[in-house]
């Protein structure tokens, strides 16, 4: 019996959650008015479909499983993490891209990602390949603030959204995966892996503020997820090939750990109404990379598309001339980086459970 509670308990806890949800939106009452992205790939809804970019995926078969089976430039086959987050505040089922012209002031008002694929927290990680940096983000954030205020909402009402909307931060995987392992400019600079973190939550810390002096005050900054486990990063495992790299983990887990204990209490006390809270991703991930079937998947080594072991963006479209799996739901990963939507389902109902029901 208390094997069974142990198992189902969470997914009564998110049931709960959205039915308190569901009744507040009744009530017209929602504490969290919109859901704001910064990020990259993770939280990419299709940005990149207007930059000139190669990291895109705006084809099939990436959107193979959403809605109308269509591609919208998220990587993946399906919803991400925040397209479930967002629903699970009662607010719509997806968040646009913030540099689609077709939406309206009632579409930006209830949320945006300004997320791009392949970019960093390092203005350098965004430049290896075309993308949008964070200062630049946070320059589209200050121009939809902007829109809002010059909008039907006037500026008291630009100013609730801004100030009751949720900001979610999902980067850094990058920085260190396609950067600071796979370039030397970065490593000439910082001899290890942990100064070059350092380096980078102080940029975490920069942007915080200036969203928060924009007029942010509930932010998520989710940490990094064990990168070392991608199937990308175990093919190219020299010391122990198609195992994960215990090396990136071990980065990953000391960037996160200085996250969660020394940046985000430092930035609560230090930034007037902040509630600043940290999503660990890290430990339910690692948990289902080694044991999928525990959760309901069959393969967590390979991704569905191509052999699964390299291909992404472009790859992961002339792969599937060759090889595409059948059910996505039974794979952790959609490609040889990014999750299916049924991963990254599980990831968002874990950090409501976790850790954003405290916005509720």
């Amino acid at each position: 019996m208390s094997s069974l509670i142990s198992k189902y308990l969470p997914w009564l806890l998110v049931l709960l959650l959205r039915g308190g949800v569901a009744a507040a939106a009744a009530d017209g009452k929602k504490k969290v008015p919109a859901i704001i992205v910064f990020g990259d790939s993770s939280v990419d809804t299709g940005n990149n479909n207007f930059i000139p970019t190669i990291a895109r995926s705006n084809f099939w078969p990436y959107g193979r499983d959403f809605a109308d089976g269509l591609p919208t430039g998220r990587f993946s086959n399906g919803r991400l993490a925040t397209d479930f987050i967002s629903e699970a505040f009662g607010l719509p089922r997806t968040i646009p891209a913030y540099l689609d012209t077709n939406l309206t002031i009632d579409d930006l008002a209830t949320g945006v990602s300004f997320a791009s694929a392949s970019t960093g927290l390092d203005n350098a990680t965004a430049g290896i390949m075309s993308v949008i940096s964070i200062a630049e983000q946070l320059d589209y954030f200050r121009e939809y603030k902007e829109r809002l205020r010059l909008s039907k909402l006037g500026e008291a009402g630009a100013e609730e959204v801004v100030g009751e909307a949720l900001y979610i931060w999902s980067i850094g995987t990058n920085d260190f995966i396609e950067n600071y392992y796979n370039l030397p400019q970065r490593r000439m600079q910082y001899a290890t892996a942990a100064e070059y973190g350092a380096y980078l939550l102080g940029l975490v810390e920069a942007a915080v503020h200036d969203v928060h002096a924009l007029g942010g005050r509930k932010m998520d900054f989710t940490g990094l997820t064990p990168m070392g486990c991608l199937p990308a990063e175990r093919l190219g495992n020299r010391d122990d090939p198609g195992q994960c790299n215990e090396e990136y983990n071990a980065v990953a887990r000391s960037f996160n750990g200085r996250l969660r204990g020394e940046l985000v209490p430092k930035l609560n006390r230090k930034l007037p109404g902040l509630r600043l809270v940290y999503a660990d991703t890290y430990d339910l991930f690692d948990a289902v990379v080694r044991k999928p079937g525990d959760y309901g998947f069959e393969n967590a080594e390979r991704g569905c598309c191509g052999t699964g072991l390299f291909e992404a963006g472009y790859f992961c479209g002339l792969g599937t001339s060759m090889q595409l799996c059948g059910n996505a739901n039974k794979y952790v990963f959609f490609d040889a980086i990014h999750p299916t939507e049924r991963m990254y389902s599980i990831l968002a109902d874990t950090v409501m459970n976790t850790t954003l029901h405290v916005f509720l």
